[in-house]
């Protein structure tokens, strides 16, 4: 589905994002292990209110991505255990890895519709406490399973680092262009934490408890000080025989939640935002399951085609790095630059929380673009997804004073 947002909308319906925030993002089942999904983003949401100035009952809905969870609502579950009064609903968004991006670009779509208000939107994933998948055989017994089905059988339904063979193999992607993409990616997210980029984004967890009592997580734990080139080389392919995708410059499981604060530009002056991001359009595309991901590179080139934005044209761009092979052949298909994309690191070193993925990308372009504020400076968020899906969402850096 396809949606251009003009750049003529009026101030009352124009959405804008003035705020972002995230949590620390761990691997799964380690430090955040013992929190559940509302658990995570309860406290962010608490914070997102407090940084904007948002009064809690005028918030018009909380719209939250989540991928394997047990179900239920867990928008709702946030909301109220955020403390928003009873009366602000909440909408949960499933579609897998892009289910965070996804959850901005409706709330983004409700603004431009004349939704009025304030939405919080974003995402959230607790891998560690995620339940059992069991279906019932014949005889009523269960039969546990490790994912859901994507795709029909006969279309092909290739678990996900099958599919970044595929990528791989289709669009030429060596193994060498993939450690460097890795190897960047982690030497990246330490320098900017060292540097102090994360801080101001994140909203520091209670983690496993120990001798010492309850632990304090305030940053992320996944990039690796001591990884080197020589020491991607010695990885093994790890989902085909002769293959290039390996543990090293895949991603690993982790757990996370990221939330943004969208309104109109009319109403963001009126909370005194003094800047944001314009959501300039988005869109999702599908392609061959088989190849799902390509899908990031589908939906991002018929944004930007349609939005008569040229990939030179763009400042900053965060894509999702659950493989490798995927980020490179998606930006090489856009004509980007890899090594231009994800300034600050990517899920290849700070891991994927498949829900809160993409809204997770949000949250680090607002940052970079606070960090490097040029009025009217493009940034492009994109993320491939299982099925064969793709989502991407085009914006634009905004000055109120």
């Amino acid at each position: 589905m396809a949606e251009q947002l003009s750049r003529t909308l009026p101030d009352d319906r124009q959405p804008v994002i003035i705020a972002a925030r995230r949590t620390p993002i761990c691997r799964a089942n380690g430090a955040l292990k013992t929190l559940q999904a509302h658990e995570l983003l309860a406290p962010v949401l608490r914070r997102l209110l407090t940084d904007t100035g948002v009064v809690p009952a005028s918030v018009a809905d909380v719209v939250i991505g989540n991928a394997v969870g047990g179900g239920g609502n867990v928008a709702r579950l946030a909301a109220l255990e955020s403390g928003l009064p009873v009366s602000v609903p909440g909408l949960t968004v499933d579609r897998q890895c892009g289910s965070g991006l996804d959850a901005v670009a409706l709330a983004s779509r409700l603004v431009a519709a004349g939704g009025g208000g304030v939405y919080l939107a974003g995402g959230v994933e607790s891998i560690s406490t995620a339940p059992l998948r069991a279906r019932r055989d014949a005889g009523g017994a269960p039969v546990f399973f490790p994912r859901a089905q994507f795709a029909p059988l006969g279309l092909g339904d290739p678990d996900m680092g099958v599919a970044a063979e595929n990528v791989a193999a289709r669009f030429g992607v060596s193994r060498e262009r993939q450690d460097a993409v890795a190897l960047r990616s982690h030497q990246r997210a330490l320098a900017s934490a060292a540097a102090g980029f994360f801080d101001a984004e994140i909203v520091p967890l209670p983690g496993v408890s120990g001798p010492d009592g309850v632990h304090t997580v305030r940053a992320d734990d996944g990039p690796r000080r001591g990884l080197t080139a020589a020491v991607l080389a010695r990885f093994p392919p790890v989902f085909a025989a002769g293959g290039t995708v390996t543990a090293g410059n895949s991603c690993f499981d982790a757990d996370g939640a990221a939330a943004v604060v969208i309104t109109s530009v009319e109403r963001a002056r009126e909370l005194g935002a003094r800047d944001g991001l314009l959501v300039r359009g988005t869109d999702t595309a599908g392609v061959d399951p088989q190849l799902l991901g390509i899908g990031a590179a589908r939906a991002a080139g018929r944004l930007l085609e349609r939005s008569g934005v040229t990939a030179a044209e763009l400042g900053l761009v965060e894509f999702n790095e659950a493989f490798a092979s995927q980020t490179i052949a998606c930006l090489d298909q856009l004509g980007f630059p890899p090594e231009r994309a994800n300034a600050d690191g990517g899920a290849l070193a700070l891991g994927h929380a498949y829900g809160a993925s993409g809204a997770v990308l949000v949250t680090r372009l607002l940052a970079q673009a606070r960090r490097s504020p040029a009025e009217g400076q493009l940034a492009l968020a994109l993320i491939s997804i299982a099925g064969g899906m793709g989502t991407a969402a085009l914006l634009e850096y905004r000055s109120f004073s």
